[in-house]
Order: C-alpha cells, then sequence, then structure tokens
C-alpha cells in the first residue's frame, strides 16, 4: 500500500468521526463496507452494547443511543496512526443524556479499510463509565423509599 492510500484511509477515518458528530448515522454507515465487523470491546454478559456487530446492529446501536442523548454525542480525534491498510485513533467523546448524566469517554479505534470503505472497527473504552451512564438504573434514596 502507498502513502496516498494511507492518507486516504486515515480521511476516511476522520470522517467517520465527523459524521458521528453531525448526527449524520446514514452518512457514517456510507463509509461501513457492507460486511463490516464493528467490536465494541467488553463483556456482552456484562454490557448489553458490547460485542461484535454488524451492519444493521450497529446502526440500532447508534440510533437508540442518539435518542437518549441531547444534542448528539460530539467526538475528537486527539492522535492519528495510520499504516498499510489500519488507522488507529485516540478519540475522545462528550455529550449529555436526557437523563441528566453527562459522558466523557476515552477510546481508542483500530480501523481497517478495503477499498476505501472500512470493514472492521474495534472500538476499545472504559466499559464501567459506559455501563454506569448509560445502563446503571437508579436506587431510591432514603427519602424516596420511604
Amino acid at each position: 500500500m502507498n502513502t496516498t492510500q494511507t492518507a486516504d484511509n486515515t480521511r476516511v477515518a476522520r470522517r467517520f468521526i465527523e459524521r458521528f458528530n453531525d448526527n449524520d448515522i446514514a452518512g457514517v454507515l456510507d463509509l461501513f463496507a457492507d460486511d463490516i465487523c464493528y467490536r465494541l470491546m467488553g463483556k456482552p454478559d456484562r454490557l448489553p452494547t458490547a460485542g461484535p456487530k454488524d451492519k444493521a446492529q450497529i446502526a440500532e446501536v447508534f440510533e437508540r443511543m442518539n435518542a437518549r442523548l441531547n444534542g448528539g454525542l460530539r467526538m475528537w480525534v486527539k492522535n492519528t496512526i495510520a499504516e498499510r491498510d489500519q488507522v488507529a485513533m485516540e478519540v475522545e467523546s462528550r455529550g449529555e443524556l436526557k437523563n441528566g448524566r453527562g459522558y466523557n469517554n476515552e477510546y481508542h479505534m483500530l480501523l481497517t479499510l478495503r477499498d476505501g470503505k472500512i470493514v472492521d472497527l474495534k472500538e476499545y473504552y472504559d466499559t464501567f463509565h459506559v455501563w454506569d451512564t448509560w445502563f446503571r438504573r437508579d436506587e431510591p434514596t432514603d427519602m424516596e423509599s420511604r
């Protein structure tokens, strides 16, 4: 792979973040190959969204997530390293859920591209923060349980 292809792959990876910031889920999905494997790292038995997802499944995760956010999730790339068909990105996000909880996570994303499309994406993140923000049920306080 030449340096032009590596630069093109880096642009696609950054475009993924840009479209996500614009809440353009259809645009994000357009960057994915039909046979993408999007892996949300973590233990599926402990975190409902963790595990490998195909294109339709990750679209559903994105749509459900956006529906629970005020104004979507904002992400920014802190660092990028690219070699051959892979791009590694260090990313940070911020958002506010409609229930008032704040979400601020840091990620390492490893993308593999083929013919200008993302065919594999591994998303590593703070799984406890995901669970605590998105899935924890608030327990009643002493005053509420009386």
